[in-house]
This record gives structure tokens, sequence and C-alpha cells, in this order.
């Protein structure tokens, strides 16, 4: 009879601790984390501030996503549109300024700065293209 105690209670022991282990482990991640992406530029901390719209890249030279964005990207350069690649090593002012924690991310900003489109990750040139162009015409209505 002893003995069915003993087993008993190390059972009940065993599963006591195996619960107190369990309960100490962490929830997983709900979601994927999110990031932020500014709403607001600064023009005078990007080239060409005179152009009406300014696409920037923040990127990462380590980024393969990026190099593919940057090629989408330099050919909307224009008198219309600046464009310009905010490499982090490079610039990591500008990406801490502006509370950058993703790459890469692509804003669109207005005159004033406003950041009227973005996105993080790549995205296909005619997608970014086409973003671009219904922002501009959007905004000339």
């Amino acid at each position: 009879m002893e003995r069915l105690a003993l087993v008993i209670a190390l059972a009940a022991a065993a599963v006591t601790i195996a619960w107190l282990v369990q309960r100490r482990r962490p929830d997983p991640p709900s979601s994927p984390p999110e990031f932020s992406v500014p709403t607001q530029l600064d023009r005078a901390d990007f080239p060409r501030p005179e152009a009406p719209w300014l696409v920037a890249l923040f990127s990462s030279s380590t980024c393969e996503g990026c190099a593919s964005m940057w090629t989408a990207i330099e050919p909307l350069t224009s008198d219309e549109v600046a464009t310009v690649d905010i490499e982090v090593r490079a610039r990591e002012d500008l990406h801490t300024r502006y509370a950058v924690g993703a790459v890469p991310t692509t804003v669109l900003a207005d005159a004033e700065g406003v950041v009227r489109a973005s996105v993080i990750g790549p995205v296909p040139a005619t997608e970014l293209w086409s973003t671009v162009a219904a922002v501009r015409d959007e905004s000339a209505d």
C-alpha cells in the first residue's frame, strides 16, 4: 500500500511539474510584426526637394528584394519625380529619423512631404508604377 501511495504521489508531482513548465512558455505570436511607415517626410532631407513627387526606397545592401525595388523605382525619375535609394549603412540617420524598421520600404511623398502611398517589401514594377500613376492622377483632380 505504501508503494502505491508513493507511485501516486510521484505521478501527481510529475503532472504538476509538467503543467508548470507548460505555463511558463510564452504564447506564440498571433500575427506577424507590424512595421511602421513614415506618414510625413521633410523633403529637405532628400534630393530635389523642389520636385512635385518623391519616391524614396529605404534599403539595405544585404537585401535582395531592395535591389529589385530600386530597379523598378529608378525609371520613374523625371522632372516631376525625384527618386532616391536610402541605404541603411550609408544613411542610418534617415532610417532612424523616419523609424523605418523593415527593408525594402518604399514611400511616395508629395511636394509637402505627405506620404501618399507606401509599400513594405518587394512588389512587381508594374504594380509600383500603377500605384504612382494612380496617386499622381488622384492629386491632379
